[in-house]
């Protein structure tokens, strides 16, 4: 039986999906505001009127992939297991989620730390993260309460350096080296929540 025609496989390369991954690729490399139509055909082989068929503009693009950074978020937020048991245990959880789903939509959320909110998608976009930001700062909050981290330590200073940390993997991390999401939660665990001093030191 022969395989599928090239027809066939340039319709399946270009499906929705497909158009979404090689845009969001694009728009890291060149930034969202210096791409533009003819540059999104070119990467994707076809020309600006296949693009229409699938989305509007770019900034319909640019709103689907923030969403899928921000959709990621917000599972984890609603999670039974960041809802309930001691506050501390429900933190580490969340930084643990945190970078394998930042592992696991490099692309997606790569793009979401790029936005400065230069029109109404990246604004509301930011406003999530803020509202990420408010939920990590209040967990943080509980868990010096209760007694799990130490209390002398503003808790949003301590979401923004934790997540500061989360976040920067998107600037180094290369899958092809072999390291998986869980070593790299363990390993940012054992250093934000032990400390890196040895117990022989």
């Amino acid at each position: 039986m022969s395989g599928p025609t090239p027809t066939r496989q340039r319709r399946r390369g270009h499906d929705p999906e497909s158009v979404l991954s090689i845009a969001v690729g694009v728009f890291n490399e060149r930034g969202y505001d210096g791409t533009s139509m003819e540059d999104l055909a070119r990467a994707l082989g076809v020309t600006k009127s296949a693009i229409y068929y699938h989305v509007p503009g770019k900034e319909q693009l640019l709103a689907r992939a923030l969403d899928r950074a921000l959709d990621g978020l917000f599972a984890m937020v609603a999670d039974e297991r960041a809802a309930s048991g001691a506050a501390i245990e429900r933190l580490e959880w969340v930084v643990r989620q945190s970078v394998r789903m930042l592992v696991e939509r490099l692309p997606y959320v790569t793009l979401l730390l790029r936005v400065r909110g230069n029109s109404r998608t990246e604004q509301a976009a930011l406003e999530r993260r803020r509202e990420f930001d408010r939920f990590i700062s209040h967990l943080v909050k509980e868990a010096a309460a209760e007694g799990g981290i130490r209390a002398d330590v503003e808790p949003l200073l301590v979401t923004r350096l934790l997540f500061g940390a989360v976040n920067s993997i998107t600037e180094w991390y290369q899958p092809a080296r072999g390291d998986s999401a869980d070593d790299l939660a363990d390993a940012l665990l054992k250093m934000t929540f032990d400390g890196l001093r040895s117990d022989a030191a």
